[in-house]
């Protein structure tokens, strides 16, 4: 990095700055009425068990779709683990175990699992284990997921 650069803040991790064991925990975020809304109004999913409060489905009042419990979450970790670094999501297998539901805070613990060089490039594929967590420590949902992220850059700018 020249000298008249100041380090880069909320960059995510490198490839080389990261090892196998290595473990993280997320911010919370508290899941709302509006991110539920938009969420099943963006994607369509115009469930009566999403947007009928009076609906008597099968995971009590007022659950989220698996994959906005997934997208909240890789938002978070995505801000903290491989932004500007990230190259592609090569891989994602997710598992819900558990409703989350409006007024939840959900976070995530993260342990890389996996760090192996390609054979072209400044790169390789990392994979994590993820679990999220409600606000009771209720494992809600667990998976993995296999990012390619860049190495340092080499002339001292961003990938």
């Amino acid at each position: 990095m020249p000298e008249d650069q100041p380090p880069l803040l909320g960059q995510g991790f490198h490839w080389t700055e990261l090892a196998e064991g290595d473990r993280f925990r997320s911010f919370g975020r508290t899941v709302t009425e509006h991110d539920l809304m938009g969420f099943v109004a963006l994607t369509g999913m115009q469930e009566p068990l999403f947007v009928d409060v009076t609906h008597p489905g099968a995971l009590g009042a007022r659950p989220v779709p698996g994959v906005l419990t997934y997208a909240l979450i890789e938002g978070l970790l995505l801000r903290g683990m491989v932004h500007g670094t990230g190259l592609a999501m090569l891989e994602s297998d997710i598992r819900p175990l558990a409703p989350v539901r409006v007024g939840d805070t959900v976070h995530a613990l993260v342990e890389v699992t996996e760090v192996r060089p390609t054979s072209k490039g400044n790169r390789a594929v990392v994979t994590s284990a993820v679990r999220v967590l409600n606000q009771h420590a209720t494992v809600v949902m667990e998976y993995t997921v296999k990012r390619l992220l860049a190495g340092p850059p080499e002339t001292g700018e961003n990938p």
